[in-house]
């Protein structure tokens, strides 16, 4: 098939193949692909909004056993440096993220050696008492519980659920292919794990995103591999709400070699998932990791949604990115870039705009 045959398609709203998408990330210019990944976004998004999400990041613990080489975050267990959130310093983040406007926390942690499984779900029916929205647990997590727990990943869901959490986060996939994953981080799920963790969720009526950290050791094609996979997935359940897709940040990590993805980069692999997960609703732009102005730029190269106020973020700081951005700036970027900015939930329901 012909560039001008792939472009056609796209604007016809037909899915492209794995084949065709490998052909657009080689020949289609950066100008190429803002173009298409527009109209993608022009023809599931015709409104001018670009919602957002105010929330909170709270890593509850940075203790893990996983070692991941591009993680800076994470402290070994016999680290006397790391740490682990009390109730008290939980609920001072909650109280503080409401009073912002917060409607959900971002929970996740390192996959801690010693907690069981009741400690995860006493710190979900605590955090549910502050009467807040809990985005917890990605499949990594799910599964370290599952192992400690000797329990299913069904299993360890539904309790969870009872326990208050109420949707999953993407994170933990990074590509989704094992060769990859075996390289970078042999300790965590596989790939197939991964997904089944997201499938299980689904099955059992939550909702969950779903993510990429791109610009390491894969390739294009594995890079490809993922959103396909993805893609399949939705085509199953529908259950993932939103992609996001990120640039590897390599300081501070054993991966520290490798140059860091640049803002074409990240704007032509944008467009590229924009375009390719044609049964995803929605996109979110990284300012976290690309800074404001290339936030702004994404919102025309597929990107609907601007993310979270990420009120705190602990992660990709460590990797030396320290990105800041209030409600209020992210609402003046969106009006910058010429569209209505627009409060959103976890599932993309609209929040009442008071004022």
């Amino acid at each position: 098939m012909t560039m001008e045959q792939i472009n056609d398609k796209i604007l016809a709203g037909q899915r492209i193949t794995v084949a065709e998408g490998l052909k657009l990330a080689q020949g289609a210019d950066l100008h190429q692909l803002g173009f298409l990944a527009d109209a993608v976004k022009g023809r599931l998004h015709p409104e001018p909004f670009i919602t957002y999400v105010v929330d909170r990041n709270i890593n509850y613990t940075d203790i893990c056993i996983s070692a991941c080489k591009f993680c800076a975050f994470f402290k070994a267990p016999e680290d006397e440096t790391g740490y682990v959130l009390t109730n008290e310093e939980l609920g001072r983040k909650i109280e503080e993220t409401k009073a912002l406007g917060g409607t959900q926390i971002l929970l996740q942690g390192g996959l801690h050696p010693d907690k069981p499984l009741e400690f995860y779900e006493e710190m979900l029916r605590f955090i549910k008492g502050h009467d807040i929205h809990i985005h917890g647990f990605s499949p990594p997590e799910i599964c370290h519980f599952a192992e400690i727990s000797g329990l299913s990943v069904h299993d360890v869901i539904v309790r969870l659920q009872k326990a208050g959490l109420d949707s999953i986060p993407g994170g933990g996939a990074e590509i989704l292919n094992d060769r990859v994953r075996s390289e970078s981080a042999p300790r965590k799920c596989s790939a197939d794990q991964w997904l089944g963790v997201m499938e299980e969720a689904h099955k059992l009526g939550m909702r969950t995103t779903a993510t990429m950290m791109f610009g390491h050791i894969e390739t294009m094609a594995e890079r490809f591999e993922h959103l396909d996979r993805l893609r399949q997935l939705q085509d199953k359940t529908g259950g993932f709400t939103a992609f996001i897709p990120w640039p590897f940040q390599p300081a501070n990590t054993v991966l520290d070699h490798l140059p860091t993805a640049t803002a074409v980069e990240y704007l032509k692999m944008l467009a590229l998932s924009r375009i390719f997960l044609d049964n995803f609703a929605n996109i979110q732009a990284s300012w976290v990791t690309q800074g404001p102005k290339i936030a702004q730029l994404s919102l025309f190269f597929g990107a609907n949604d601007f993310g979270s106020t990420m009120i705190e973020e602990n992660v990709v700081a460590a990797a030396g990115v320290g990105f800041r951005l209030s409600e209020q700036e992210i609402r003046k970027l969106v009006e910058g870039a010429g569209f209505t900015p627009r409060q959103r939930s976890m599932d993309y329901t609209l929040v009442a705009q008071t004022g």
